[in-house]
């Protein structure tokens, strides 16, 4: 153990600091040490307490010779305390920040309204662990976005759909809780046919639960937690810096196929930070929402584009386009209420027929590794990081072993039986009870589905994973 506080007592003894003023130096002590055990230069730090203490220069040079003092007593202790030189990470060049996955959902969306030229609506009801997300939109008054943080959970949503037929590109934020309160608002959503992102930051549940702790426990709740035949888009993001793409894919998804889309994240990604290439806004794609000009003659306010299925959105006001909206069933054209059997079979198959046309929009599934082997891991959302270490490292070492982790939840993409039939055994590896696991054997019956599933509140680690899958590959 180095004396650190004595060391920097002597550092600083004739600089004509008091007793406590030098004390609080020893961190720029420790932080020296650091430096020469990692091989890093001191000049930016220095250079940072230029800019930091310009007005106290007796601090900027206690700072700078505490700094170096404890740089030179661990290079002449090197015997305690080895020294690491970390390269350079071989990553995309560009500039970089660190961003929490709630920063980075909400700058998604940002970036999404901006693409398609309309302004960003967010109402929400504060939750763990969501809040941020609202609380970030809320700064971004400078970029023309609107929040309203409503009184419940309900009026969050309502105040959205609301938004959405006004013309905005309108997005909700909750979690668990929240979303199974909000489950009759997004089916209004979908009999309105009006495009809408509800992000679910998960967390543990059921009820109050653990609200601070990960689960991937609201899939099913996603697909199919509300009354009647109601489908919606679903999507899952994987890491902090990712919640950036599944936002801005979220809304183009809701405004361009004329759809609710559910953004499912959670505690893990939307609280943890990694570092992201700041994208410039020439990287995305304008997104081209189906707004009604004036002029169209003959318009029909659930007449359809024939690739996507989407009806067109008339804004309020739009001279020519009044038309009825609200939560009864809608004749297949005029939008008017029908209790017609025959058009609300038809309704229900095109709602859901639309939802699965998004499967030729959205990237195949891609496999981590050989593309076929012994082995396949399947995962979704913020599994990711250690499904991918796990599956990299024993792949590493000769053991034949692959990844196929998912972003499109529904629609899945249309590739999945071409990859799952070329490996002899599939686990789905969760941080629930075996969700994924049960949709795939709805979705794809053709395979046997292993599950590898924890939920204490806590991700998987790499050894956990790693150990399991050398007795599947053993057995």
């Amino acid at each position: 153990m180095a004396p650190i506080s004595s060391l920097t007592k002597e550092a600083l003894k004739d600089k004509g600091l008091d007793p406590k003023s030098i004390l609080r130096s020893k961190n720029m002590f420790a932080l020296g040490m650091v430096y020469w055990i990692f091989d890093r230069p001191l000049n930016y730090t220095e250079d940072f307490f230029e800019k930091k203490f310009k007005n106290k220069p007796l601090v900027v040079d206690a700072n700078k010779t505490v700094l170096r003092a404890g740089y030179n007593y661990a290079e002449t202790m090197e015997h305690m305390a080895p020294s690491y030189k970390v390269s350079p990470a071989k990553i995309e060049k560009g500039t970089y920040r660190n961003i929490s996955g709630n920063i980075a959902t909400a700058w998604g969306f940002v970036a999404a309204a901006e693409k398609a030229n309309l302004e960003l609506f967010c109402g929400s009801y504060p939750i763990t662990p969501a809040t941020e997300i609202l609380q970030e939109l809320s700064a971004r008054k400078d970029m023309g976005v609107k929040t309203f943080q409503a009184e419940d959970e309900i009026a969050g949503i309502c105040t959205s759909i609301g938004a959405s037929f006004a013309g905005d590109l309108a997005v909700t934020t909750t979690s668990g809780p929240g979303l199974a309160l909000k489950g009759e608002a997004i089916g209004l959503a979908v009999m309105t046919e009006l495009p809408l992102v509800i992000v679910n930051v998960q967390r543990g549940g059921p009820s109050t639960g653990l609200p601070t702790k990960p689960e991937q426990s609201d899939l099913m709740q996603a697909l199919y937690g509300r009354n009647g035949e109601s489908p919606v888009v679903v999507v899952a993001a994987s890491t902090p810096s990712d919640c950036f793409h599944y936002a801005f894919e979220s809304a183009k998804i809701a405004l361009e196929h004329m759809t609710p889309v559910i953004l499912l994240t959670d505690g893990f990604i939307a609280n943890g930070s990694e570092p992201w290439r700041i994208p410039l806004m020439s990287e995305y794609p304008d997104i081209k929402a189906p707004i009604m000009r004036e002029g169209v003659k003959d318009w029909q306010p659930y007449a359809r584009d024939a690739e996507k299925l989407a009806r067109t959105w008339a804004i309020p006001g739009t001279k020519g386009y009044e038309h009825r909206i609200g939560g009864l069933e809608k004749d297949e054209l005029k939008g008017s209420v029908s209790h017609d059997p025959v058009n609300h079979q038809k309704m229900v198959d095109l709602r859901e027929e639309k939802v699965q046309r998004v499967s030729k929009f959205i990237p195949k599934l891609k496999v981590e590794g050989k593309e076929s082997g012994k082995l396949l891991v399947v995962g979704w959302g913020g599994t990711y990081g250690h499904l991918a270490t796990a599956v990299k490292q024993m792949s590493d070492n000769g053991k034949s072993i692959s990844l196929a982790h998912f972003n499109y939840i529904k629609p899945l993409p249309s590739n999945v039986k071409e990859v799952f039939e070329k490996f002899d055994k599939i686990v789905v590896c969760e941080n629930n009870m075996g969700q994924f696991a049960d949709y795939l054997r709805m979705t794809n019956p053709d395979f046997k589905y292993l599950q590898y599933n924890k939920v204490q509140g806590l991700p998987f680690t790499t050894i956990e994973l790693e150990n399991h899958f050398e007795k599947l590959l053993g057995e």
